[in-house]
C-alpha cells in the first residue's frame, strides 16, 4: 500500500511495500488582503452589493449556512479566518464580477484554487474570496495541449492527461491546485527530463485588477506572461485558465530506499554528488525524518524500466558505502504512477477524487518554510546537526536536468541552477502552533548558515526574513515592474506581495 505525504511523514517506520510522499503543500493561488489581519479578529463586515445577482454560483457569507464549509482550506491551522464572503466561481465572468466588486468596496480579495497556501493567504481575514473550484475542467486537445481551468486539482488531471496518453510536469499531491502551482514554478517527480511545471506553459487566461480577461503568452503581454511563471501566486491578477505544452505520457519506475538512524551524513553526502551526475531520466529526492539521531530514505522514480534503474541505485549505495534496510523498486505505467505517489493506487478514480476535493480531502495541520540547497554541501553533518531532536522533517526535492537548462532570466523562477529546494515541515495542532513555528524557524536559520537564504515561493512563510530577494532573487525588480503596469492601485496585494516587496 503506497504511502502519501501524511502517512510517510508519520509512520514510525517503513514497510516493505512503502512508496513516496505527496508534497501535498503547495502553492497559494491568492490575492490576498491590504493588512494580514490576526486570525479570529474582529473584522469590519463588507457588503459586495448586487454580486450575488452576477454570479454564476451562489455568494456564501457568514450568515449562510456552509460558510464554515466554505472557507476551509486544507491547513486546519486556518479554520478560524473569517472571510467576508466566498464567491462559488463556475465562469471567467464571475471572477470579473468579483474583482469589480472588491474594487468598488475597497475590500481585499483572494483568489482561491487548491487551498494549500502555506500561509493560509488564500482565506484571508475580511476578504472576499473567490473560489475556482468550480474552473476545473482539463481538455486535451490532439495537438497535445492541454487546456486546464485554475480550479482543477492534480489527481483529476493526471487521470484526465493518464487516458489521453499525456504527461504534464507537477506535484504529486492529489489536492493541490493547478494554478497556484503553476505560478509558483511547479516541482515534480518527472521535472528533471520535462521542466517545471510553468516551463510547459504556453498561454494563461488572467482577469487583471481592471477587470480585463486576458489571454497572455509569449506574444500576447509577454511580460505579464513571463511573471506568471514562478512569480507566485496572488501578485498580478486571477487566472482562471492554463494551456500547457504536455509530453507523451512515459513508463515510470518508482523506488524507495530506506536507511537507519545515524546514516544521514553518509546518504546526503553521497545523494547530493550523486544526482548532479544522473541522467535527466531519473528524479530522486533525499527525505531526513527527524530522530535521535535522525534518519533518511531516498525517493523518485525513473523514466523507463527497473532493468535501467537498478544499476543507477547501485551507484547512489556504493557511494553511500552502506546497504539500505529498505529497497522497494515498482514499473508502473504514467497514470498508475502518479497515483502511486498521490496514495490512491488502492482507491478507485471517485475515491481518490472524493478524498482530494475541498469537501472530503484528508486535512493537515502543519507549519513549514524553505531553503534552497544551491550547491553540495562540503560537510552533510551540518545539515543533519540542526534536528538536534526535533521530530522536523526534511523534504529535499533535487532539480537540475531540464530544469537547468533554462535560465534564471527566461521565466520569473530563479533557482535554475540549484542542486535541490529543501522544504521544513513539522505537524502540529493549533494548541501547539507556537512551539511548531519556532521550532521551524529556528531550523530555518540554522541552516541558512549552512545553505544559504535563498527560499521556494510555494513554501511561502510569513516569518521569512529578507523574503523578496529568497523567493525572487534577481527576478524581483522585472516583478516589481510587472505588478506595477498591471495593478498599479495594489488590488491585489497581501503581507508577502511583490508590491511590498
Amino acid at each position: 500500500m503506497p504511502l502519501n505525504r501524511r502517512a510517510f511523514l508519520h509512520a514510525a517506520g517503513l514497510s516493505a511495500t512503502a512508496a513516496a510522499l505527496t508534497g501535498c503543500g503547495g502553492a497559494h493561488t491568492t490575492s490576498p488582503p491590504r493588512a494580514s489581519g490576526s486570525a479570529g479578529a474582529a473584522h469590519k463586515l463588507i457588503g459586495f452589493p448586487g454580486l450575488a445577482r452576477k454570479l454564476s454560483g451562489p455568494l456564501v457569507t457568514p450568515d449562510k449556512p456552509g460558510y464554515h464549509l466554505a472557507r476551509r482550506s486544507f491547513n486546519p491551522l486556518f479554520d478560524n479566518r473569517t472571510p467576508a464572503a466566498i464567491a462559488q466561481c463556475r465562469r471567467i465572468e464571475d471572477v470579473q464580477a468579483c474583482v469589480a466588486a472588491a474594487a468598488a468596496a475597497g475590500a481585499p480579495i483572494a483568489a482561491r484554487s487548491g487551498g494549500h497556501s502555506y500561509a493560509g493567504y488564500s482565506t484571508p481575514d475580511g476578504a472576499l474570496v473567490a473560489d475556482l473550484s468550480g474552473l476545473s475542467s482539463v481538455l486535451v486537445n490532439a495537438d497535445g495541449t492541454a487546456v486546464i481551468g485554475a480550479g482543477a486539482r492534480l489527481i483529476d488531471i493526471y487521470t484526465a492527461l493518464g487516458g489521453a496518453g499525456r504527461c504534464l510536469p507537477a506535484g504529486t499531491c492529489p489536492s493541490v491546485g493547478i494554478a497556484g502551482l503553476t505560478l509558483g514554478g511547479g516541482v515534480g517527480v518527472v521535472s528533471r527530463k520535462y521542466g517545471l511545471t510553468c516551463d510547459r506553459l504556453v498561454s494563461a487566461t488572467v482577469v487583471t485588477a481592471d477587470g480585463t480577461s486576458r489571454t497572455v503568452s509569449a506574444s500576447a503581454d509577454p511580460d505579464l506572461f513571463w511573471a506568471l511563471r514562478g512569480g507566485g501566486g496572488g501578485n498580478f491578477g486571477i487566472v482562471t485558465s492554463l494551456t500547457f505544452d504536455t509530453v507523451p505520457a512515459p513508463q515510470l519506475t518508482v523506488f524507495l530506499l530506506g536507511f537507519p538512524a545515524g546514516a544521514v551524513p553518509d546518504v546526503l553526502g553521497g545523494w547530493q554528488d550523486w544526482i548532479i551526475s544522473m541522467p535527466d531520466e531519473l528524479s530522486a529526492n533525499c527525505h531526513i525524518i527527524g530522530g535521535s539521531p535522525p534518519s533518511c530514505t531516498v525517493i523518485g522514480c525513473y523514466i523507463g524500466s527497473a532493468r535501467g534503474l537498478n544499476p543507477l541505485l547501485s551507484g547512489l549505495i556504493g557511494r553511500i558505502g552502506s546497504q539500505p534496510t529498505l529497497r522497494t523498486v515498482a514499473e508502473h505505467g504514467y497514470l498508475d504512477g502518479m497515483r502511486y505517489f498521490a496514495g490512491c493506487s488502492a482507491k478507485s478514480a471517485a475515491e481518490c477524487h472524493d478524498q482530494a476535493s475541498g469537501r472530503h480531502w484528508n486535512r493537515e495541520a502543519f507549519v513549514a518554510s524553505s531553503r534552497v540547497l544551491t550547491a553540495p554541501v562540503a560537510d552533510p553533518a551540518q545539515i543533519s546537526s540542526v534536528f538536534d531532536g526535533r521530530t522536523v522533517f526534511v523534504i529535499i526535492d533535487g532539480l537540475g536536468g531540464a530544469i537547468s537548462r533554462v535560465t534564471s532570466a527566461d521565466t520569473a523562477f530563479p533557482h535554475r541552477g540549484a542542486l535541490a529546494l529543501m522544504q521544513i515541515y513539522l505537524r502540529t495542532s493549533p494548541a501547539d502552533r507556537a512551539a511548531a513555528a519556532s521550532s521551524v524557524v529556528q531550523m530555518r536559520d540554522q541552516l541558512t548558515g549552512v545553505v544559504g537564504g535563498g527560499a521556494y515561493v510555494n513554501y511561502i512563510d510569513h516569518t521569512l526574513p529578507n523574503w523578496a530577494h529568497a523567493y525572487y532573487g534577481d527576478n524581483l525588480t522585472r516583478l516589481r515592474q510587472a505588478a506595477q503596469r498591471y495593478d498599479p492601485d495594489r488590488l491585489f496585494t497581501f503581507p508577502q506581495a511583490i508590491a511590498n516587496s
